[in-house]
């Protein structure tokens, strides 16, 4: 295992669902075991893939949400033509409430990246489906060119070499699975949530179809989900650990429950 170290950085929005509470605590799990690629199949905004600090040779990340994909190849190769796009945008709440109504189907690739950015940065909670503009009492507009900026300049250093890929979960796995040495981390949409990331994307009997994979991965994985008596009982056959952590919305702090399921050790 050749890990080569690489410096941590900021995922470029917010995202429902996002691990940046847990996201110290598995990055550490994933150093810990040997691999020589690394794959996302729910990359969602890289909350966990960003933040890793070592990576190994190879690294895929996707996602079947078209919006998230197109940001990501336009960062990777087009970076200083969307900074261009961006360059006269102005965050307000009736910007906001018109990009949202446009169809991201009729807009060309560099304006399609834009359009999901800001409404991604502007709205509420970091929600990805029904999406309400939101207001930080604490540091102003969510759509500031000079905070984001250095963030996107990060974010395409970083994505330099990795390979990006827009596939339903299942197919991404069985590609990447075809050789020992692979590690996927997943995080899908948590249980009971599956229409929070848009209606159809991802239903219960995924996750059975997800289980199903896992029992016969030739790599290795980690999965974290929403700790659930439905989770439970489905991945019962895996390792379960069970971590407990404090989630903040909208200034407020509520506790809650997550799991971090692997295979299960050898005896």
């Amino acid at each position: 295992m050749d890990l080569q170290p690489i410096k941590p950085v900021r995922p470029v929005a917010p995202w429902q669902g996002g691990k940046r509470a847990l996201a110290k605590r598995i990055s550490e799990r994933i150093e810990a075991i040997p691999h020589t690629r690394y794959v996302e199949p729910f990359v969602g905004m890289g909350g966990v893939f960003f933040r890793r600090r070592r990576r190994p040779q190879m690294e895929v990340i996707n996602d079947i949400n078209s919006d998230v994909v197109t940001l990501f190849r336009i960062l990777q190769r087009h970076y200083q033509q969307f900074l261009d796009v961006l360059k006269w945008q102005v965050c307000s709440r009736a910007e906001f409430e018109r990009l949202a109504q446009v169809d991201p189907e009729t807009l060309t690739d560099l304006e399609r990246a834009a359009r999901f950015l800001y409404l991604q940065r502007a709205a509420f909670g970091g929600k990805v489906a029904k999406q309400t503009f939101g207001i930080d009492f604490q540091q102003g507009a969510r759509f500031d060119l000079t905070k984001i900026v250095p963030m996107l300049e990060d974010v395409h250093e970083r994505l330099c070499g990795v390979v990006i890929e827009r596939l339903p979960f299942a197919a991404c796995i069985t590609r990447y699975d075809s050789r020992p040495g692979t590690l996927f981390y997943l995080d899908p949409p948590y249980w009971g949530c599956t229409d929070d990331y848009g209606i159809g994307l991802f239903s219960e009997a995924d996750f059975v179809a997800l289980r199903d994979l896992l029992e016969q991965l030739q790599g290795r994985f980690i999965l974290s989900l929403n700790d659930t008596p439905e989770v439970r009982r489905l991945f019962a056959g895996f390792d379960i650990e069970e971590v407990s952590l404090h989630y903040g919305v909208g200034g407020g702090q509520r506790p809650a429950r997550e799991l971090i399921i692997t295979a299960r050790s050898s005896p």
